[in-house]
């Protein structure tokens, strides 16, 4: 029984980084690079290592929920945490395969009331979980600025 925590923790890592799995299909690319960007658009070499740290504090964040009873005891934590999670791996299908940034803000915006959810949902659980999801949150927030101003200067 040691075991289950640890492989409990390793299948959050892999469910969240399934998520990050569906972006890395769909590539910046020329499209991407046409665009007029403002002066506070961060260089793309940042994605990579804030996502990839982002990613791997959501899965420390179900983990610790899932540790205080399961699925049995947190369901609408949990299942919140599922939908923004089924949320993130939606919006770079939208933007950047179907290019369609008016899109892709109106599912940053369901994407961050989720989160936000979940965060609130995580906090009442755990306050390290909630912690763990702040900067998420907060990355989310500068995204959908981001994607909203990309949106007005290309349309």
């Amino acid at each position: 029984m040691k075991s289950r925590p640890i492989l409990a923790l390793l299948g959050w890592v892999l469910l969240c980084f399934a998520a990050a799995a569906v972006g890395g299909v769909f590539m910046p690319g020329e499209w991407y690079a046409s665009l007029k960007k403002p002066s506070w658009n961060p260089p793309g070499w940042v994605f990579g290592p804030v996502w990839t740290a982002l990613y791997t504090m959501m899965a420390v964040a179900a983990w610790l929920v899932w540790r205080r009873g399961g699925f049995a005891a947190q369901r609408r934590p949990l299942a919140l945490f599922l939908v923004q999670l089924a949320l993130n791996a939606a919006w770079t299908p939208l933007f950047f395969g179907l290019k369609q940034p008016g899109w892709a803000f109106t599912e940053i915006v369901l994407l961050w009331l989720a989160i936000a959810a979940t965060f609130i949902a995580f906090r009442r659980v755990s306050r390290a979980a909630g912690g763990l999801l702040a900067p998420y949150l907060a990355w989310v927030s500068f995204a959908a600025a981001l994607n909203f101003t990309l949106w007005r200067l290309n349309s």
